[in-house]
């Protein structure tokens, strides 16, 4: 297997139980991290600590955790730290989504969103950064989106929700640079995972950006070399974030491009 790089790092990836949560434990299990998993689904946890025992000595363990319970967080905080003493990364990558017109969209719903994508994020990250202050060091790795980045329709609210988590992020790195922890946000176009069984209810976006849909298992191990290398931005596809950066560069176009070659929704 050769050396592993996260021998003796302890991590916290949050919605873990399934997708690009469940695979970026695997790919980090695989390189000798502790991992503590949380999500809400305990079962599918179970079965993601399973898969990832063999390859850390068994050092996984597993929190039942809505990110969006404030309550439940800091219990879940608090237990971590009484058992490990320490977090060294911390993955926020719980969230979801719903592709739907603004005028069609239910605010109760949207409300959710905001908790689970922001909020929850904030406030996790809040209670891990002040430890990670104490100890001198650390990494936050968010992950946003693509669409946090150039937004299409029917994704007005997920995409406000991941420009909030950019703004953030982009906004934290600065405030614990001078702490010695590094600030990593992780923007992905469109993963083939079971986001899109509620994201995409009409089933058939996946199937119209196939030439643009990435791995799980690719953005993963994308995610564990950025634990190595501490880069500010892991960016997927190649060719979404070169759209991004022409919309900035030129909006009127980005517009045209974000109405029309990325709009598949």
């Amino acid at each position: 297997m050769g050396k592993q790089f996260l021998k003796d790092r302890i991590i916290l990836i949050t919605g873990a139980s399934s997708g690009l949560g469940a695979e970026i434990a695997y790919q980090a299990a695989l390189q000798g991290a502790t991992l503590i998993i949380t999500a809400r689904n305990r079962e599918r946890l179970e079965k993601v600590a399973k898969r990832c025992v063999p390859y850390n000595s068994g050092n996984v363990a597993s929190y039942q955790l809505d990110v969006a319970n404030q309550e439940q967080v800091q219990q879940v905080i608090a237990q971590v730290y009484d058992a490990y003493g320490r977090i060294d990364i911390l993955v926020n990558n719980a969230g979801f989504g719903l592709f739907k017109r603004l005028i069609e969209f239910e605010l109760a719903v949207a409300e959710e969103m905001f908790q689970v994508n922001v909020l929850g994020l904030i406030h996790l990250t809040q209670l891990v950064a002040e430890k990670m202050i104490t100890q001198g060091s650390g990494q936050i790795i968010n992950v946003s989106s693509q669409g946090g980045k150039m937004a299409t329709p029917k994704s007005s609210i997920y995409s406000a929700t991941k420009f909030a988590v950019l703004g953030f992020s982009n906004a934290l790195r600065l405030e614990l640079k001078p702490h010695n922890i590094q600030v990593t946000t992780v923007n992905p176009g469109p993963i083939r995972t079971n986001f899109f069984a509620r994201a995409d209810q009409s089933g058939n976006y996946l199937k119209s950006v196939q030439h643009f849909v990435l791995e799980p298992e690719y953005v993963a191990k994308k995610v564990v070399q950025a634990m190595r290398n501490k880069k500010r931005e892991v960016n997927l596809p190649f060719v979404m974030e070169l759209g991004s950066k022409l919309y900035n560069l030129f909006p009127y176009l980005g517009d045209y491009f974000a109405g029309t070659v990325f709009n598949r929704k």
